[in-house]
């Protein structure tokens, strides 16, 4: 197979734009680094299609190796011929190049197989034959009667065995069927206990395949584990018997019975199975990618959340019994203070409470307050919402997600950084960080554990992984990291950086005190050419004399800086005091391919410096709207239908999204109320961390559902 050909087609590019990003990736480049900094080699690729093209790149090449080494092993049977050496050849999947290989794979014992050891073989070869003179196959079973054999009828079945197993394994049936299958086949779920559940509206389900959504798939299959469904692909059976008979049964012959009744048994018994287990295999896999896209989706747009930098943050992680943990932390994540209060049952000791929390603010100076949404957290709400109001100081709180916090806070990461605290103390911690910088906190969290997609412990759990750490790994370069102040987790994320040398960083800093400029990074023990090359674009050092290291320039390109200062009448200087906010005017009045062509770069790299001269230390996030702060609450008893409300979206899914609106519930909007036009999926309206104005349509206290609408009500 001629991969580049292939990558070509399929990503509709340049063939100098596959083989250019593919010899970048061969050469262990990295995505973000590729992405960035080779944007002339690869026509300015981005990091999602690149991550696309080097996964894509990888199963093909592991297509070409499985295709060679079925070639090999049928080659060694004498078995090649050059219509099946097309036929590989041909084979985009690995599933048909499993069928191809079925014929020819060592079995283990079947019926088919003991028949052949019975010496069944050339009566199975005559009745295939059909010729429309032979003897009634019972007569010619007779010949083949003997010690292992006692009479015809078994002779005969014998032969059936070895034909249904042939016929199974045609792979142009197999292909065709699965086609046809997939087409006009329905999934069908019935209950297999006699009681309630979340899977009831599975108990009595049909589905036409090629309309299933995927969240239905994988809540089906859940259902299956957990042993409340009983699931099956339904297809007419006529229609498929008619597609296997059509390649193998001839008409006019006393053994055309025979073959069709060998050919109906190849059916029910071997290929149907088969064919079933395959499209159930496809359709988990083609939801499993779905879902991992929405995941990953979601994970870039909460990571990508504005961090509410320079404020001193309480975080309040919510409990009963055990009380509400809480921690101090000041504008640069340091714990100031922590402790435990007890405002809500069973102890309710909310005076006091009030009197710790009150001299805690006051002391530090707290702004805002971050509270974790798990159990308790409405109370705790309340208590926050109450304290505000006695406050004579401006403070806001924000109920945030808590999922990963104790995943966070039990790991040894977090012994690390905190080996005098008590796990549900860095929990608190964990919460009120996520709220000053989402990105710096979450990068230490599991990415699975976050809990921003939908059935994420039914997927492939090394594809989710793949997936979410490119994500993660995406964001943290877009964002850029402070050489100084990044944690070891935070900094392995960087392009090039592995988590040893990440510690060496921080031991390094520790040692050392903090880095004066980028080119301090060489001396940092394992941290060679290659590595400091991939990552030193993403690391700033906003203490080094050189402007450019708090840039995402990269050092490769500073003298192109220079130059272009140079060119356009100013200075460094100038871009230290923030006075080159002219420069893109200037280089649209020179001449961008001029100058491009002068300095010796590409036209993207000259744009790409220039915004960074223009804005030194810019934070991508800062230019997204602030996160929604609240200084009251309320409870699901408050709801009415019809109320307008505003809140956050929480996580985005198949069929909808849920919002925060302010009480401890996440309301639902179904993809039938986000707006008025038609959308395959709410992500092509909303994402995570998006503030809407919604409507509420119904409550169920019961069942704790809000059912919201972001659909303005018509006025009378």
């Amino acid at each position: 197979m001629d991969i580049l050909a292939a990558l070509t087609a399929q990503f509709h590019l340049r063939p100098s734009q596959v083989e250019n990003t593919v010899k970048l990736i061969d050469d262990g480049n990295t995505i973000p680094f590729i992405a960035r900094y080779r944007k002339e080699v690869t026509g300015s690729l981005d990091d999602q299609v690149l991550r696309e093209l080097a996964e894509r790149l990888t199963y093909l090449r592991s297509l070409d190796e499985q295709r060679e080494k079925v070639r090999t092993v049928i080659e060694e049977q004498g078995a090649l011929t050059e219509e099946l050496a097309a036929a590989l050849d041909a084979a985009a999947t690995l599933t048909e190049i499993d069928d191809l290989y079925r014929p020819y794979r060592p079995k283990r014992k079947t019926r088919a197989s003991v028949a052949k050891a019975r010496g069944l073989q050339p009566l199975a070869d005559a009745l295939y034959a059909q010729e429309k003179d032979m003897p009634d196959p019972l007569a010619l079973a007779a010949d083949y009667v003997g010690e292992e054999v006692p009479a015809p009828a078994d002779a005969l079945q014998g032969a059936m065995d070895i034909l249904a197993e042939r016929i199974s394994d045609d792979a142009s049936v197999r292909k065709r069927l699965r086609v046809v299958c997939m087409a006009g086949g329905s999934l069908v779920s019935k209950a297999a206990k006699d009681e309630d559940s979340v899977y009831s509206m599975y108990y009595d389900f049909r589905e036409p395949l090629n309309k299933l959504a995927g969240h239905r798939i994988l809540a089906v299959n859940r259902g299956e584990r957990e042993e409340f469904l009983k699931v099956s692909v339904d297809f007419e059976r006529a229609k498929a018997l008619a597609i296997v008979c059509s390649n193998h049964v001839k008409e006019g012959s006393p053994a055309t019975e025979t073959v069709r009744a060998a050919a109906q048994d190849a059916y029910d018994r071997l290929i149907f199975p088969s064919i079933e287990r395959e499209i159930r295999s496809e359709l988990t896999e083609r939801a499993s990618d779905a879902a991992i896209k929405v995941f990953s989706l979601n994970l870039r747009h909460l990571l990508m959340q504005p961090p509410v930098k320079g404020k001193v943050a309480l975080g309040l992680d919510p409990g009963y019994r055990t009380g509400c943990k809480t921690a101090v932390v000041d504008g640069t994540g340091k714990v100031l203070q922590t402790g435990v209060i007890y405002p809500v049952p069973p102890h309710n000791k909310v005076e006091e409470a009030k009197r710790l929390v009150t001299g805690w603010i006051e002391t530090y100076g707290v702004e805002i307050i971050a509270i974790g949404n798990g159990t308790a957290s409405h109370e705790t709400e309340v208590f926050a919402a109450d304290l505000i109001k006695s406050l004579h100081r401006k403070v806001a709180y924000m109920v945030v997600s808590e999922a990963g916090a104790s995943v966070y806070s039990a790991s040894k990461l977090a012994a690390e950084e905190f080996p005098d605290y008590d796990v549900s103390l860095r929990s608190a911690v964990s919460i009120a960080r996520r709220l000053q910088d989402p990105l710096a906190e979450l990068v230490k969290i599991d990415p699975k554990a976050i809990g921003v997609g939908q059935y994420q412990h039914d997927m492939p759990q090394k594809q989710l992984s793949e997936a979410l750490d490119g994500v993660v790994e995406g964001c943290v370069n877009t964002v850029g990291v402070d050489l100084n102040t990044a944690s070891a987790p935070l900094l392995a994320r960087v392009a090039g950086l592995s988590a040893t040398v990440s510690k060496n960083v921080v031991t390094f800093r520790e040692e050392n005190g903090a880095f004066s400029s980028r080119a301090q990074l060489k001396k940092v023990p394992k941290l060679g050419p290659k590595a400091f090359e991939q990552c030193a674009g993403f690391l700033r050092v906003p203490e080094s004399k050189n402007v450019l290291d708090n840039t995402a320039v990269h050092p490769e390109s500073y003298d192109a800086a220079k130059g272009l200062l140079t060119l356009c009448g100013m200075t460094l200087e100038d871009v230290r005091g923030g006075k080159a906010g002219a420069l893109s005017d200037r280089i649209r009045e020179l001449g961008t391919a001029a100058l491009a062509d002068k300095l010796g770069i590409g036209e993207p790299t000259l744009l790409d410096i220039a915004a960074e001269l223009e804005r030194p230390g810019r934070d991508p996030r800062d230019e997204l709207p602030p996160p929604l702060l609240r200084t009251d609450v309320m409870g699901m008893e408050d709801l009415k239908p019809g109320m307008e409300l505003t809140g956050t979206v929480r996580n985005v899914i198949d069929f909808g999204a849920f919002v925060d609106i302010g009480v401890h519930q996440d309301g639902l909007v179904h993809i039938s109320q986000i707006t008025n036009r038609f959308i395959k999926h709410p992500s092509e309206v909303l994402k995570v961390g998006d503030v809407v104005k919604v409507w509420v349509l119904s409550v169920d206290t019961q069942k704790k559902r809000i059912g919201l609408t972001m659909k303005a009500p018509k006025t009378p």
